[in-house]
């Protein structure tokens, strides 16, 4: 790619972009059909079974993508095991070549790649582009950041002994096979971060996607395949959450997890994963309920811009989308009317299509889900100010497309603490900022959080509001929208397990355990 795409970025692409984008859509749609495998022990294996993948786009066939049984999850593991041994062992430069090698591989196919992500889960080129390109800077990013940190070995200082020479360090070591487990809204960039970290800190590594996106993690397991890694080193499966994912977290040799996905799921894998002999690692990103406060002191447009796109993008099916606004009484039927006309303006359709900024959601059950949350925004004191309906006249009419859609409701409505995951935003309105703070405040969850208003308010949200993800008057985006080494990512509360961000300084050290070492000359 000949400019640098980040979510910041994807305002004004160059034409290139559209034109190589469009090339490789036309590309994939001619290759459409085909078989897919799983890839375990260094080879490209069949699964037990076969899944049949279609588009939420028009119901159009993908592919046939293996999937696995229990079988073939226990001899993932095996391999990963196995290979463990000689790969914590292999020198800081080879396991740091390979991964930037990864990288190389992802940024040639990128395009391609991107159309992919388009047809299978339904993002727009920009969306899908900027996913494939931050799994390529994660594969790149943590490798620089492992070879910065000397491998996290340091020496310390020695032992005041007079009769002795007594020498310390600290050193960092991989804790084993390594299970990634993905969601379908973000399948490349979500298995790939924690891929990255773990197979680059010395872990091997298996990972499993969602089930509506088994493409995704195949393009993912070809560029690990190319990139040379030895046999065993990274594994993939694909399956139900309920026979694969099960037989992965309860499997004896894994000895730690990354899991993205819903907080139930999430805190449920957490607490398994402290029981038995010993507690191992489970790093968990378990979504958000992510609220904006936009004050009088405000730029309307800017905020009305920040909170469609992070509201909308994606079809509002990001942990980190904007779910509850929080708006000052005395603008808040002004900014009604401007996000109004930003969501009117919103061309949705085959995300493939140059001028179609919004997509399907990813599955009929999803349109279902959206269609009770749209009735039930029919009682309880709330009113759909627009949307709340499925898109289904002419070319929409084989997808699964849904309207944006933007409610104003009293503040103890039921939605206004549900993750909906679906292109739904919720308004209230409050007195102050302190009550805007306090209600965006009052939830389990804490991943991201948007505000618009003046300097000094903006000091008082930044020291008081509880989410790991902050922006203030971002027209970017008012809560999503992170870039690996620009912002971290990360949650606190409820949406997350440890704390520390992903693309950031702090995440590599979990994929791994401190020796301490002591040596008596």
């Amino acid at each position: 790619m000949s400019f640098k795409l980040t979510y910041a970025t994807m305002f004004n692409p160059p034409e290139e972009m559209h034109v190589r984008f469009e090339a490789a859509v036309a590309r994939t749609r001619t290759a459409l059909g085909a078989r897919h495998l799983l890839h375990i022990d260094g080879r490209d294996v069949e699964g037990a079974a076969v899944i049949d993948k279609t588009s939420p786009i028009d119901g159009a066939l993908l592919g046939h993508f293996a999937a696995a049984d229990t079988g073939q999850v226990a001899a993932a593991v095996a391999a990963a095991k196995r290979a463990f041994s000689t790969w914590r062992s292999t020198p800081l430069t080879e396991r740091v070549r390979l991964s930037r090698r990864v990288a190389a591989l992802i940024e040639e196919r990128v395009y391609d790649i991107a159309a992919a992500l388009c047809l299978e889960v339904g993002k727009n080129r920009l969306e899908a582009l900027a996913e494939a390109q931050e799994t390529a800077d994660f594969f790149k990013g943590y490798a620089d950041d492992f070879e910065a940190q000397r491998g996290f070995d340091r020496p310390l200082p020695d032992d005041p002994l007079t009769d002795f020479r007594s020498h310390n360090r600290s050193v960092l070591k991989p804790h084993g096979v390594w299970v990634v487990i993905s969601p379908f809204n973000f399948p490349l960039a979500l298995a790939g971060g924690p891929t990255a970290a773990a197979l680059v800190t010395g872990n091997t590594v298996v990972v499993k996607g969602a089930s509506d996106t088994p493409w995704a993690i195949r393009l993912l397991a070809d560029c690990v395949r190319d990139a040379g890694y030895p046999p065993g080193v990274f594994n993939f499966v694909a399956g139900g959450g309920a026979t694969v994912g099960e037989a992965l977290v309860g499997h004896p040799d894994v000895a730690g997890i990354t899991f993205t996905g819903s907080h139930e799921v999430g805190m449920a894998l957490s607490r398994r994963m402290v029981t038995g002999a010993y507690a191992r690692p489970c790093i968990t990103e378990m979504g958000g309920k992510n609220a904006v406060i936009v004050t009088a002191a405000a730029d309307l447009d800017r905020a009305a811009m920040g909170i469609v796109r992070s509201g909308f993008g994606l079809s509002g099916q990001k942990c980190s989308a904007t779910s509850r606004v929080y708006v000052a009484r005395e603008v808040a039927d002004a900014l009604i009317g401007k996000l109004l006309d930003k969501t009117h303006a919103i061309r949705v359709g085959d995300p493939t299509v140059r001028e179609h900024w919004l997509g399907p959601v990813i599955n009929t059950g999803a349109v279902a889900k959206y269609l009770r949350y749209a009735s039930e925004l029919g009682g309880g004191g709330a009113r759909v100010l627009t949307g709340g309906k499925r898109l289904g006249d002419g070319a929409l009419a084989s997808g699964c497309f849904v309207a944006p859609t933007i409610a104003e409701a009293p503040h103890d409505h039921p939605l206004f603490g549900i993750e909906m995951f679906l292109p739904v935003v919720m308004v209230g309105r409050v007195a102050t900022l302190e009550e805007g703070i306090a209600r965006a405040n009052d939830s389990p969850l804490g991943l991201t959080a948007g505000f618009y208003g003046s300097g000094a308010e903006a000091r008082t949200f930044l020291d008081t509001i509880e989410a790991g993800t902050v922006y203030v008057n971002r027209p970017q985006g008012a809560t999503t929208g992170a870039w690996p080494w620009y912002q971290a990512f990360v949650g606190w509360k409820g949406s997350a397990s440890t704390g520390k961000a992903i693309g950031s300084f702090y995440y590599l050290p979990q994929y791994l355990r401190e020796q301490s070492q002591t040596v008596v000359e």
